[in-house]
């Protein structure tokens, strides 16, 4: 067990899982630019003082997740001693962000390092510019979670073999499955086309966002989702915040899915705002 810290750069959105039941996955840099991934984090569960925003510095005790063989995998000691101890704020033209996040881990260009580097097991987490946007789609996916997953968090949770925190159980319910499954298509700087699934939090609460603003319109919400992606973070200096899945680390043909986006401002317009 030893302590780090770390700036936030990624919530997902959450999902279930048969073991750990509703869980999130975080990743974040070193002040060092290597990378780090806390998994199993069980985010809405915590306490109002463990719950942490993107772009904060986080401390905690890591150990890591023998289950997880991603070399930049850990899990929380104690899911109730995640504290943010800071905030990196955008002030004199995001220097700070730009610093750690821009300028000291390795920005990619290319997938064919990153599909290598995972089929070695040396990498899992990247920051990536892509050379051109060519899409951002959406399919449609199950509207309900899998009822099994369901049935069998809650039987772990009456045994009480769900973390360790007990207050949860009596107001937590499921947060909604999202009903699509939203991806960019993209060329990287050798020219190679891909289509990479979107799993940040933050899409996710857009379409809900969205779909509330249009009165449960959901073409109109897509839409709305669609022209903030394709249109405005387009016409920033964006970066996509890449990682494998676990499932497919190691062995398939791309295994990277982008798990969060960095549409910040091209420097020539700061002033603009």
């Amino acid at each position: 067990m030893h302590k780090e810290r770390f700036i936030v750069t990624v919530k997902t959105y959450p999902t279930l899982s048969r073991k750990y039941g509703e869980t999130v996955c975080t990743a974040g840099v070193r002040e060092d630019g290597s990378w780090i991934r806390l998994y199993p984090v069980p985010f809405r569960r915590l306490g109002e003082t463990e719950q942490y925003r993107k772009f904060d510095w986080l401390e905690c005790n890591l150990v890591r997740n023998p289950s997880d063989p991603r070399p930049e995998t850990f899990r929380p000691a104690d899911v109730n001693q995640l504290f943010p101890v800071g905030h990196v704020d955008t002030k004199d033209n995001w220097r700070e962000r730009r610093k750690l996040i821009l300028q000291t881990p390795p920005v990619y260009t290319r997938l064919q390092p990153l599909i290598d580097g995972a089929k070695s097991n040396t990498l899992s987490l990247a920051v990536f510019k892509p050379t051109r946007i060519l899409d951002f789609i959406w399919e449609t996916e199950d509207r309900e979670w899998d009822q099994s997953k369901v049935d069998e968090m809650r039987n772990r949770a009456k045994q009480g073999v769900l973390f360790e925190e007990d207050s949860w159980r009596q107001t937590f319910s499921l947060i909604t499955k999202l009903p699509y499954s939203f991806s960019y298509r993209f060329e990287d700087a050798d020219g190679k086309t891909s289509e990479m699934q979107i799993l940040d939090w933050e899409t996710g609460q857009l379409y809900w966002n969205c779909l509330k603003q249009s009165g449960k319109n959901e073409a109109e919400a897509l839409a709305k989702v669609k022209d903030k992606y394709l249109s405005d973070f387009t016409s920033k200096d964006l970066h996509f915040f890449l990682g494998t899945t676990q499932q497919f680390h190691g062995w398939a043909t791309n295994p990277w899915v982008i798990i969060g986006v960095f549409p910040i401002p091209h420097v020539h317009q700061i002033g603009l705002f």
